[in-house]
């Protein structure tokens, strides 16, 4: 499992992806920890790659019978997370017929902006944690992954003349390669400014 959660950076991606494996390997029925499990699938197939190969296959066609919970994209990454753990493992599979059974995946997705009446319901709920979230969320347009990277430093506001927060610059996944600025409203900074306002209190 080291050499798979070397290749990963983010640690939602590390969530993500041990998660999607994890489906690949009690599928097998191997038992254990992840890491024991894990093991004995490395070992199983070096020794025996179209075991693996067919083992895979099969993975892929349960996914697809639950096309109505999951999409085709969803099918894909964990494809893709049992894929990567191999090519790091030196297991090596026929990749190019593996992907055939892969279901073909829509050029766009359905996903939308919330509207605001979806955004005013859920900054009503009873947590002030999540009032700060929405508003830096929709506000700057960070995936959920960022709030693992996001510190306070990295939020700084910006002033006009007279003193007044106009609006605040955010540095999004500092550190990695897909580090970028990002902006965020007046109101976004000053919930999030407020909460932060909020932890200090309480700590």
């Amino acid at each position: 499992m080291a050499t798979f959660m070397y290749a990963l950076r983010a640690p939602d991606t590390k969530r993500q992806y041990s998660r999607r494996f994890k489906f690949f390997l009690d599928f097998l029925k191997t038992q254990g920890t992840i890491e024991e499990q894990a093991k004995q699938f490395v070992l199983k197939a070096r020794d025996n790659p179209q075991w693996a190969q067919e083992s895979l296959m099969s993975s892929i066609d349960i996914q697809k019978e639950r096309k109505k919970e999951i999409s085709e994209t969803t099918i894909a990454n964990y494809y893709k997370a049992t894929k990567l753990f191999c090519v790091m493992n030196d297991v090596m599979l026929n990749w190019r017929k593996i992907s055939r059974g892969l279901p073909s995946r829509r050029s766009a997705a359905n996903d939308r902006a919330p509207t605001s009446e979806e955004i005013q319901q859920l900054v009503e709920y009873p947590d002030r944690r999540i009032k700060p979230i929405i508003y830096t969320m929709c506000s700057s347009g960070i995936k959920i992954g960022a709030w693992d990277y996001l510190q306070w430093k990295h939020v700084k506001p910006i002033e006009n003349a007279f003193g007044e927060v106009i609006a605040a610059k955010l540095l999004v996944y500092p550190g990695d390669n897909e580090e970028y600025y990002s902006f965020m409203t007046p109101e976004a900074y000053d919930s999030l400014n407020d909460w932060m306002n909020f932890r200090g209190v309480c700590v």
